[in-house]
């Protein structure tokens, strides 16, 4: 039995061997396969390397080109992490760290690289290093856990539970006041505290400390406590809980509002900006600001708006000034951050090393200005002249070296780049040369900068001499004074008879007669030779005016010849009038004409309610061209009337103008500027203006294109038009719809139909510079503190459109004269506003019928005024064609021009006998489409 056993025993342990043995072959043979599948994956992965390494090695190549391709940096670093060249990309990350502000996605990546690569390594400072790096750039939550999380691996070193409570700490300072964000923080100490089990009244502290300020869910945490507390939650705590849910669901509509709003959401966080600075909160106003620059970095406004409040209110060194380190990081480009850089520097007792680096790092920053240059440059300058006693020489030669160099910048890099100086006016010279004369009392020096001033273009304006002047007023002497006074008489081309008043002034008070004398032939023969050049100036331009004048009449003329002639080859018969054709209405007034008719513009409204003062004699009556009915041959055919179809005349459109009898203006309104693509304005207009009583007719006008946009209203009785005319500036088709009398302004001249006083009106402001988005309500809730508010009016033009301009009635005058002392110069969302007691200009009398100013043909136009006041750019709307033809007494029939009273020099080009003029003659005054001549604008403003 023993040997069976033995024997199977041995059987078995063949059997074991043989089953070893062949799964090692089938392993040999698994290993084989294997080894060629892994040869295949390392041809393709070395050939990936090899693309990676080539495209690494061309964008390292184009950043030793330019260093600030920001995108360049990114796609380097995305690169080098996933070949896993961890050296390599620690060098390229620190390159970019030094240029550019990195985001939260590329620290937290980094600093995650870095922990893994220092998880054996005894010495955590480095990466320690790096978080506190990283806390320079932005203010985020994300980061400050991580830190957090990393200080806990290290508690058990020597300090290591004080380091994590100080970094919970600074934590809290920094984001605990995030409104979304802070919460999870706050959290996360809390169970840092229960995990080391510390003390209850800790945790107690923490959520005191959590439940006194507004974070959203807040109300969990409070039922957390409660849930936690043995004792229960004191009335202490819950009185603070309550004050801060209270802030907290203030503040949630601006939180909701940005959760939907896209991105950048710059008005979003502005609007919540300004609350919590109404609020006065500086810590809630920090965290919001941090916020909105987190998401707008590179918004230089918003960096701007956020150092000036640090500065003015804040006021901590070390915040402030890694703010403005943080703002001319992001918006290098900027020249107002790094000027407002400096000074904050200077006034935190910075070194002058330091305040001298970051001046240099401003001139390499790339401005886009030239005057940004000369800007930057007067900041540091005076920085550097704040810093002399003018006791110490070596400050002063600093000083001098600066200005010098200054002055060679300018002129070898500024324009180089850009040319031009940027400081025409020399105002960095003219800054030293005081420097020199005041502080210095070196006046030959000063009057040496005063030469190069001069020499540099600036010897032909009186300001730049009158300068000068004053200063050897008061550090110079008499003597040089004069000097100065009389090159500037030679010199000046601007305003000779300023400086010329000038000599003579300090002559009088200074001077002898013999001066005296020197000083009147010495200013008399400027100014007679400045006369003759204005008077050639003068000859010229009204040489050039006949001359254009001339050919103007000389093309009327050959036109209206033509025309006649075409007349005449018609040969119609005596006593018959000539019918209107399709090719007369084209030449006469054209396709696109879009003058309304005469009698209903009106004045000192927007589009055709202004008024054109004389033009409007010419223009065609209700029966003429534009009036109720469309231009013969150009109306819509009726239904069932095929192209080309003669109609007979009882088929065309008839309409109450056929019968001047039916017309009854007085139970009329006109209306205007409507829409051009309202559809049927006829039955439109007719249902509109039905509550205001029985219409009897509506009456579109019509030209070649379609409808016009304006047309009559006739109701039934009188009293409808009463009602019509309260629905003026009503709103029809996103458009405001004019409404006005009816009246014939052939018959009643002198109807005026403006609705608004252009007198002054004590009782009434006028406010510009409005935002377009402001309301009525809006504009209420501003103004009613200083008094009862009767009637605001938003002004808008002809679309609907605010101008940004409104009128506000008060009670009384008194009320209205707070008004103006409290409004003016406020600030409404971004807007100043300028506010002033109502007093619209006067309507131009020379735009009255019958009024007529004589122009001479001589006059220098410098010296025409215009309907403001004096000035070149001032130009009368009035073709001058229409000076000619009107004067002072007579008036024109209809077709007829006035004979010549010979009064003006500007009626010598008008023949001396009356000419019956043709409608292609009124065109061609007014230039209306197909004439030639002066181009008429009709323009008004309220």
């Amino acid at each position: 039995m023993a040997a069976t056993g033995d024997a199977d025993e041995t059987q078995l342990q063949e059997m074991e061997e043989e089953a070893v043995m062949e799964n090692e072959m089938d392993s040999d043979e698994e290993e084989g396969l294997g080894i060629e599948n892994s040869d295949d994956e390392i041809d393709n992965s070395s050939e990936d390397e090899k693309e990676n390494e080539a495209e690494i090695q061309r964008l390292e190549e184009q950043l030793s080109i330019n260093a600030f391709d920001y995108n360049c940096h990114v796609d380097l670093i995305k690169l080098l992490r996933q070949e896993g060249e961890l050296p390599r990309l620690r060098k390229a990350r620190q390159k970019m760290s030094e240029l550019f502000p990195l985001t939260e996605e590329i620290w937290l990546d980094w600093l995650k690289d870095e922990i893994h690569l220092t998880e054996e390594e005894p010495n955590r400072e480095k990466v320690y290093e790096l978080f506190e790096t990283a806390m320079k750039d932005y203010i985020c939550p994300e980061i400050w856990l991580e830190y957090a999380q990393y200080s806990i691996g290290g508690m058990g070193l020597p300090g290591g539970m004080e380091k994590v409570r100080s970094i919970f700490e600074r934590a809290l300072t920094a984001v605990g006041l995030h409104m979304t964000k802070g919460a999870t923080v706050w959290e996360a100490y809390r169970e840092f505290e229960n995990a080391i089990l510390a003390t209850l009244e800790r945790i107690h502290t923490l959520f005191r400390r959590q439940l006194s300020i507004p974070l959203m869910d807040m109300d969990g945490t409070y039922a957390e406590y409660e849930e936690w507390s043995d004792q229960g939650v004191s009335d202490t705590v819950s009185q603070k809980y309550k004050g801060a849910l209270q802030e907290m669901e203030k503040s949630k509509p601006y939180e909701e509002t940005l959760m939907i709003a896209e991105p950048p959401k710059l008005a979003e966080y502005q609007t919540y900006i300004d609350y919590e600075q109404k609020e006065g909160d500086p810590a809630r106003i920090q965290i919001i600001f941090e916020r909105a620059l987190s998401e707008n970095c590179l918004v230089p406004d918003m960096w701007a708006k956020y150092t000036k409040y640090l500065d003015r209110q804040l006021k901590i060194k070390d915040l402030v000034l890694s703010s403005h380190n943080r703002a001319v990081r992001n918006c290098p480009w900027t020249m107002g951050l790094w000027k407002n850089y400096l000074l904050a520097l200077e006034r935190h007792g910075a070194d002058h090393h330091t305040i001298s680096d970051v001046f240099e790092r401003a001139l390499n920053a790339g401005f886009i200005q030239a005057t940004d240059y000369v800007n930057i440059w007067e900041a540091y300058l005076d920085y550097l002249r704040r810093r002399v006693d003018f006791k110490s020489s070596r400050e002063l030669e600093e000083l001098r070296a600066a200005f010098t160099r200054s002055l060679d910048y300018m002129k070898q890099d500024v324009e180089e780049r850009f040319s031009e100086s940027g400081d025409p006016s020399c105002t960095i010279m003219q800054v030293w040369a005081k420097i020199e004369a005041l502080h210095c009392k070196n006046m030959q020096k000063a009057r040496e900068l005063w030469d190069s001033i001069m020499t540099k273009g600036n010897a032909k304006f009186a300001n730049m001499w009158l300068e000068y002047y004053n200063l050897e007023r008061s550090y110079g002497d008499a003597l040089h004074c004069r000097k100065a006074l009389h090159r500037a008489v030679q010199c000046t081309s601007d305003y000779p008879e300023h400086v010329c008043e000038v000599l003579l002034t300090f002559e009088r008070v200074e001077g002898s007669l013999e001066d005296w004398d020197a000083a009147v032939q010495k200013t008399e023969t400027r100014l007679n030779r400045v006369n003759e050049q204005r008077a050639k100036v003068t000859e010229k331009e009204a040489h050039v005016t006949r001359q254009v004048e001339e050919k103007t009449e000389q093309r009327r003329r050959a036109k209206a010849d033509k025309k006649n002639q075409k007349k005449g080859q018609k040969g119609s018969r005596p006593g018959e009038k000539r019918k209107a054709e399709d090719k007369d209405y084209e030449d006469e007034w054209g396709e696109e004409s879009e003058q309304p008719p005469k009698r209903h513009r009106r004045e000192g409204d927007q589009g055709f309610r202004g008024g054109c003062g004389g033009a409007e004699e010419f223009m065609g009556t209700e029966s003429g061209l534009f009036g109720r009915r469309a231009p013969p041959g150009r109306r819509q055919e009726p239904p069932g009337t095929k192209r080309g179809q003669q109609v007979a005349p009882a088929t065309l459109w008839k309409t109450q103008e056929d019968d001047p009898e039916l017309r009854k203006d007085d139970c009329s309104v006109f209306i205007s500027n409507l829409a051009f693509t309202m559809e049927d304005p006829e039955k439109r207009l007719k249902k509109l203006f039905e509550p205001c009583g029985p219409v009897q007719s509506v009456r579109p006008v019509y030209a070649a294109k379609g409808f016009r946009g304006y047309c009559y209203v006739q109701f039934e009785g009188k009293a409808s038009v009463v009602e019509a005319l309260k629905m003026d500036r009503q709103e029809v088709e996103g458009r405001p719809m004019f409404v006005s009398p009816c009246v014939d302004k052939n018959k009643n001249p002198d109807f005026k139909v403006f609705k608004y006083n252009t007198n002054l009106e004590k009782h009434k402001i006028f406010i510009s510079g409005l935002p377009f988005s402001c309301t009525k309500e809006q504009l209420e809730e501003l103004c009613k503190v200083h008094g009862t508010i009767k009637d605001i009016r938003l002004v808008t033009n002809r679309s609907g459109k605010p101008k940004g301009l409104a009128y506000v009635e008060f009670g009384d005058e008194a009320q209205a004269s707070q008004a103006v002392l409290k409004l003016d110069g406020t600030v409404l969302q971004e807007h100043t506003l300028s506010v002033a007691i109502s007093n619209p200009p006067r309507r131009n009398t020379a735009d009255k019928p019958g009024f007529s100013r004589p122009v001479g043909a001589m006059m220098p136009r410098s010296m025409v005024y215009g309907s403001r006041g004096k000035g070149r750019t001032q130009l009368s709307l009035l073709p001058r064609s229409l000076h000619r033809q009107r004067g002072s007494e007579s008036k024109a029939e209809n077709g007829t021009a006035p004979k010549p009273t010979g009064g003006a020099s500007g009626d010598a080009g008008i023949e001396a006998q009356a000419k019956p003029l043709s409608n292609s003659d009124f065109a061609k005054i007014l230039n209306l489409p197909g004439s030639t001549g002066p181009r008429l604008h009709i323009t008004t403003s309220l």
